[in-house]
């Protein structure tokens, strides 16, 4: 059910009704799967929760003309009680650090120590939702007498949030284990339901940001290598959604019956190129999430912004706002994250986000995007475009498919058919000229110091016009 008509709401499942859980499996094994799963119902629901939260995060037109904002630590956004729940369970997680101290031994990649950690709450993690989560919830009964409960499917997106501990890495693809862990909390009617956008704001700040500082600190703590990453040529080495939510809550200011803008900014909001400048980038992180991941990236990364951070320096030069770039971070999400065999392969499939194919969705065409992963057969390159038609129960009116291939996303349009980026997860860094794209056009933004004013640069950034 939609929202005022204009934002999908992920469903919820009614008991009364009857619902089969099933183990998450892998379900992706080669490239070709990736098209699958961007069929799936489990990927409408995903887009549908995201597009959700990123919603509530817009800052709000109230009655009396005023805006709120939704900084972090917002006195104007109260926690559930599920929330404090949420938060209790991360803080447990945190104090299991103590348990599995940082192995202080020779290393190159990661540290051992995690593993210790990550066994610790593996052996725990029965005891650890037990103790956060309604019983009631956790032990919702299948409708197959024999199946088993709503728990076996939380515990699998759960325990894929916090990393490897095989490979000593964490990525986007543990983010999107964790978001699909509060998407079936949401399925399985774990929280209140508000009017809409207020529990969507309390999951972003007070679960997601949390959740996001408890990983940092886990990365730090134990070293741990970017899962997947694209290297320079990437957005960031380990998160992706702080970029969606906190370029939203920098965006103009939404009644209830507005659609989502695609440009423009608060007033008082921050200049985009601000993410270069240390003294903005202190400020802000402590109550914006796109500045929190920037911040992160400089407590871990030394040197000019724009050579370790390339892309992000690009997104800066931005000049149509915040919203614009917001539109943006979430079509370059569908094709840098979902659309991407190496972050994807891992994420498993039960009832609650499940492989069956959406009864709306329409094949993709096959894309660099998906490619990069095993394949089973040579693929002829796809010449054709999808039929007519939306392919995900959020679209509307006649949409084209994005760059990174799947349904007809809500951010797809115009005319043409979006360029197709090559896959750069095996280029090397090269030299670190402020030309940081392969697929950027003869213009770029100097670097620092360059000829060029700040407004006169060009954004190389893959969805700017």
């Amino acid at each position: 059910m939609a929202a005022n008509g204009l934002v999908r709401v992920l469903p919820v499942i009614d008991p009364s009704a009857g619902h089969s859980f099933r183990e998450p499996i892998k379900r992706i094994h080669e490239h070709q799967d990736v098209s699958e799963f961007l069929c799936s119902k489990g990927y409408v629901d995903i887009m549908t929760f995201l597009l959700q939260l990123n919603r509530s995060m817009f800052p709000a037109k109230l009655p009396d003309g005023r805006v709120q904002t939704w900084p972090v630590g917002s006195d104007a956004v109260e926690y559930s009680a599920p929330v404090r729940q949420l938060q209790q369970l991360l803080s447990k997680l945190e104090a299991i650090l103590e348990e599995a101290p940082p192995d202080r031994g020779p290393r190159r990649f990661g540290n051992i120590s995690f593993r210790r950690w990550y066994e610790i709450v593996e052996s725990r993690v029965s005891s650890l939702l037990e103790e956060c989560l309604p019983a009631d919830l956790l032990k919702t009964k299948s409708s197959d007498p024999d199946g088993p409960t709503a728990e076996v499917e939380l515990k699998a997106y759960f325990l894929g949030s916090w990393g490897s501990p095989q490979r000593l890495d964490y990525g986007t693809g543990h983010e999107l284990s964790f978001l699909a862990f509060l998407g079936a909390l949401w399925k399985l009617n774990g929280f209140p339901r508000n009017t809409p956008g207020v529990e969507e704001r309390a999951i972003v700040l007070g679960v997601i940001q949390p959740y996001l500082e408890l990983v940092r600190i886990i990365i730090r703590s134990y070293t741990l290598e970017p899962a997947g990453s694209h290297g320079v040529w990437g957005l960031d080495d380990h998160s992706f959604i702080p970029y969606i939510f906190g370029s939203a809550q920098y965006a103009p200011a939404l009644s209830q019956t507005d659609q989502v803008p695609e440009e423009g900014s608060l007033p008082d909001a921050p200049d985009p190129n601000g993410v270069a400048k240390a003294a903005v980038v202190e400020r802000e992180r402590q109550t914006n999430l796109y500045f929190s991941a920037i911040g992160f990236i400089y407590d871990v990364k030394k040197g000019p912004f724009w050579e370790h951070s390339p892309m992000l320096y690009d997104i800066s030069g931005i000049r149509t706002g915040w919203a614009k770039i917001n539109k943006g971070m979430i079509k370059m999400y569908n094709a840098e994250v979902l659309s991407k065999f190496p972050v994807v392969q891992h994420f498993p499939f039960g009832s609650l986000f499940s492989w069956d194919r959406d009864p709306n969705a329409v094949p993709p065409p096959s894309t660099v995007h998906a490619a990069s992963g095993p394949q089973s057969r040579p693929q002829e390159p796809s010449t054709q475009h999808p039929a007519p038609g939306t392919m995900a129960p959020w679209a509307a009116g006649s949409q084209t498919s994005p760059a990174g291939g799947g349904t007809a996303a809500p951010w797809a349009g115009g005319p043409a058919r979006a360029p197709i980026l090559p896959d750069t997860s095996r280029l090397p860094p090269g030299p670190m000229a402020p030309t940081r794209a392969p697929w950027a056009s003869a213009q770029q933004r100097p670097a620092p110091g360059g000829p060029a004013t700040q407004e006169d640069m060009l954004t190389k950034a893959p969805w700017a016009k």
